[in-house]
């Protein structure tokens, strides 16, 4: 398959939305006129005044189509329908953006996008070097997605983690202590301070992480007669439990551990409900990351003294809202979701180099490898190939399999290894690449693979035969890949393309397609 678009048409839709540093009026379709900093909310106080202090104007609000893209990425790992597009973006009603946060919320989607997040941070993965095996994976996942679909609150999430036992195919809760790569209580503590602290113990003093493993010293494994499952389980019998003894906690205090007392339990009351625990204050850090592009603390699972936040009141007081309402992180969401300072616009009010730190914009950032396929196969009705070649069985999913539904780190596929995956080995946010590359640029622009999508897709053709008028047909095919309308230069250069062109059917239509899925804009949340 050849593609023929002219060069100046793909240059101009492909620079289409990166280029936008220092414009100071609107810039249409990307930004509305409303007054960034006419803000109700607490948080949107805290953002404009830090901003304030620091001399930076921030950015614009963003459009309807902006907002409406963005938040369906971000809530569910997926891009809106051409119909939801345009019914949101013509829909008059001032509430319309907290109703369409409210609807997203509660969409399947949401849940299994969200799982996909937790599953890369807690490590589910069958193979090397985790090692979890399919039978657990597959029951690990599940209970994750049950928890994310419930809403349970963070700290009966946590609890329910830490405080587990059983075998991990009836109890999928263990698996956090399988996947930690050793049974040796420094390494356990290691992964919980990591996962539910935000801190790499690689940097604390030996004498803090030795204090810290005591807690988990007494978890024991238990092989069955079963392939490859395992009991965890708390140790009673040990010597040790059936004195009681004093622990140090990771703030430095000292506790009691009664006689034939779990010594998990202990931590995990500390960890969930005590002022010094860094529990709720790293995880509204990383829900601010996820949706925001940057941590409040950069990097979001590095927080320590000499790694202060930008904002520290911002920080503290969303810390606040998580245990007003009772570990409800959906409340989070909502409360940032809602906030001016989530629907700027990603084109800067400045140069000033500090803006992106005290978030004056809304960051650009690649999509992540699984939202983008699945978007690719969205829009082409096409479908992909997943497998995991590792024996332990050679696994192969379903072509109707969508990437953001994998339970398994091991499973792949070559597009989404180049696109940056994460291999689930270590838990980190950073693990996981968003960062392009020239080779991620290649394929977009030049592969058989990409191409095929296109040119054998039913479901374009019967998109661009619906609308027989080269107008009506354009404004389709933006809706249905940028979710918003072409603006009247783009109409313009393509209805300049298309002049003439008939006898090669609907050769313009795939060109155009082709054109939009390389342009910054489709690749990038912005």
């Amino acid at each position: 398959m050849k593609f023929s678009l002219p060069f100046a048409v793909v240059a101009a839709l492909i620079a289409a939305g990166i280029h936008f540093a220092g414009a100071r009026e609107p810039v249409a379709p990307f930004e509305g006129r409303d007054d960034p900093t006419a803000c109700a909310s607490r948080l949107d106080a805290l953002v404009f005044e830090k901003l304030n202090q620091m001399g930076i104007q921030p950015a614009n609000v963003c459009s309807d189509a902006v907002f409406v893209r963005r938040v369906y990425l971000d809530v569910i790992g997926a891009l809106p329908t051409a119909d939801e597009a345009a019914g949101f973006i013509g829909d008059p009603h001032p509430d319309k953006r907290a109703v369409l946060i409210d609807r997203l919320l509660e969409r399947r989607e949401f849940a299994e996008y969200w799982t996909m997040k937790w599953c890369d941070l807690l490590r589910v993965k069958a193979e090397f070097p985790v090692n979890l095996w399919p039978n657990a994976v597959q029951t690990y996942h599940e209970w994750i997605s049950g928890a994310v679909r419930a809403n349970i609150s963070y700290a009966d999430f946590a609890r329910q983690l830490l405080m587990a036992n059983g075998s991990n195919f009836l109890a999928p809760q263990v698996n956090f202590y399988r996947s930690a790569g050793s049974k040796d209580p420094k390494v356990i503590a290691h992964t919980v301070a990591q996962t539910f602290m935000g801190e790499r113990t690689e940097k604390w003093p030996k004498e803090k992480l030795d204090a810290m493993a005591v807690f988990f010293s007494q978890i024991s494994f238990k092989a069955t007669g079963e392939w490859k499952e395992e009991i965890v389980y708390y140790n009673g019998l040990d010597d040790s439990a059936q004195r009681s003894r004093k622990a140090t906690l990771p703030d430095g205090s000292t506790v009691d551990l009664p006689p034939r007392t779990d010594p998990r339990k202990v931590f995990t009351d500390w960890l969930v409900s005590s002022p010094h625990s860094p529990f709720a204050t790293n995880e509204v850090n990383r829900i601010w990351y996820w949706l925001m592009g940057r941590g409040i603390i950069q990097e979001p699972d590095d927080i320590r003294m000499d790694n202060p936040p930008s904002n520290p009141e911002l920080l503290g007081w969303l810390a606040g809202e998580l245990i007003s309402a009772h570990y409800d992180v959906k409340h989070i969401y909502r409360v940032i979701l809602n906030s001016r300072a989530y629907q700027l616009s990603c084109i800067p009010q400045t140069d000033d180099p500090k803006a992106a730190a005290y978030f004056a914009y809304h960051p650009m950032r690649r999509v992540e490898a699984e939202v983008l396929i699945d978007a690719l196969d969205q829009l082409t009705g096409t479908t992909e190939e997943y497998s995991s070649l590792v024996p332990e069985p050679f696994t192969w999913m379903p072509p109707e399999q969508k990437a953001v539904n994998l339970p398994d780190g091991s499973i792949t596929s070559s597009f989404l290894d180049l696109f940056g995956k994460p291999p689930r080995d270590t838990g980190l946010l950073s693990e996981r690449n968003d960062r392009p590359t020239s080779a991620q640029r290649l394929h977009m622009l030049n592969s058989s693979h990409v191409q095929s999508k296109i040119a054998n897709s039913g479901k374009l053709q019967t998109l661009y035969k619906s609308y027989p008028a080269p107008k009506d047909a354009i404004r389709q095919i933006y809706l249905t890949f940028l979710s918003r309308y072409p603006t009247d230069a783009e109409m313009a250069a393509i209805g300049e393309y298309a002049k003439g062109s008939e006898a090669r059917g609907t050769q313009v239509w795939q060109d155009l397609s082709w054109a939009l899925l390389n342009s910054s804009e489709f690749c990038y949340r912005h």
